[in-house]
């Protein structure tokens, strides 16, 4: 539920976000190519695979998201479970199942004369990795940016963090083949209570100490309000630090990069459209539909990083794949929040009291 003083017009920000994305991307790569001591140096801020300056940044986008979320009408999410039906069926029924079939497809058949065997089986690797590992932080500012229920969003990735917990080892291992996997649940387990726990937590205690010393009122359409353009300035800054660790990857590698690119956007843009108008043909309200869609065309990509890693190695043609993965990530989500913004017109209104 948004609060009532949100302001329903478009932010400077948000208005002009895709110039910002670009310009962040290109300051990131040229930052990682000619200042590479500010990667290195923000590299050595890491844990369990999790950056702590990008883990910041994140904790910065969601906190002002978190703010808007009416605690008390979580409980409410049950009376209207369909959109969570669609999340979990997109995201472990679908997702990773599709993403290893137009991989395999592009990789071994289409893009067959410009990959090597040995190369497209890496790749297929880092996509299934990314396919089986839907969205856990980033999805909160998709939400936003379409001004999704914030209550029902955060029970959407609660639920699907729950289900990665028993669903991502076996689907990986079925996928890739191998068994015994190895997952790094240092990795997982430090992604969900840094990017959910954390900012839900942090949100819960303002909302309830501002609206129980200056009222609901003076929360909604004074303090929120303050937070405005937090959440982007945030993502801005995150692109730019993204982008600067892998310089050198997107400079050195540029064919096999948009080799790469080619199926996991196509599969984002597959997967959201699977979703959205599985929303709209079971009647969700928007405010449901556009975030449960964005939540399985969006990746989890710090875990799924993590794991080629571990498996494949740092170098290693995989762990490039997922890398990719983080690359397209930003820029594809804007354009389906954008298409999602565009056809709102197509669902019914708000769920009221039923969400």
């Amino acid at each position: 539920m948004m609060s009532k003083g949100e302001k329903t017009g478009i932010g400077f920000f948000e208005k002009y976000l895709t110039l910002w994305v670009v310009l962040c991307m290109v300051v990131g790569v040229l930052v990682g190519k000619y200042l590479p001591a500010v990667p290195d140096f923000l590299g050595k801020f890491e844990y369990a695979q999790v950056s702590i300056p990008i883990a910041v940044l994140i904790w910065l986008m969601i906190y002002p998201i978190m703010l808007k979320v009416d605690f008390a009408s979580i409980k409410n999410v049950g009376k209207n479970p369909k959109g969570l039906f669609v999340t979990w069926i997109t995201n472990w029924l679908i997702k990773p199942f599709t993403m290893f079939g137009i991989a395999w497809l592009f990789f071994f058949v289409i893009f067959k004369s410009l990959i090597p065997k040995d190369l497209a089986q890496d790749y297929l690797a880092g996509a299934i990795l990314l396919g089986a590992a839907p969205c856990t932080a980033m999805v909160f500012v998709w939400s936003y940016l379409t001004k999704g229920n914030a209550a029902y969003t955060v029970v959407q990735v609660a639920t699907n963090d729950i289900i990665i917990l028993i669903a991502f080892t076996p689907i990986v291992a079925f996928l890739l083949g191998v068994s015994g996997l190895a997952i790094p649940w240092d990795t997982l387990i430090l992604s969900v209570v840094l990017f959910v726990v954390i900012p839900l937590a942090g949100g819960a205690i303002t909302r309830n100490y501002i609206t129980k010393k200056y009222g609901l009122e003076y929360f909604e359409q004074s303090f929120v309000p303050k937070f405005g353009n937090v959440t982007t300035i945030g993502l801005l800054l995150t692109l730019i630090i993204i982008f600067s660790f892998q310089g050198d990857v997107i400079i050195n590698n540029p064919l096999h990069i948009v080799l790469i690119a080619v199926p996991l956007v196509i599969q984002t843009f597959f997967i959201f459209f699977i979703a959205y108008l599985a929303g709209k043909a079971i009647r969700l309200p928007h405010e449901i539909a556009a975030p449960a869609a964005l939540i399985g065309a969006s990746n989890f990509f710090e875990l799924a990083v993590a794991v080629a890693i571990s498996l494949f190695g740092t170098e290693s043609p995989a762990a490039l794949a997922t890398i990719v993965g983080v690359l397209t990530e930003v820029p594809v989500m804007l354009i389906l929040v954008r298409i999602a913004n565009n056809t709102r017109h197509w669902f019914a209104a708000k769920a009221g009291k039923h969400v």
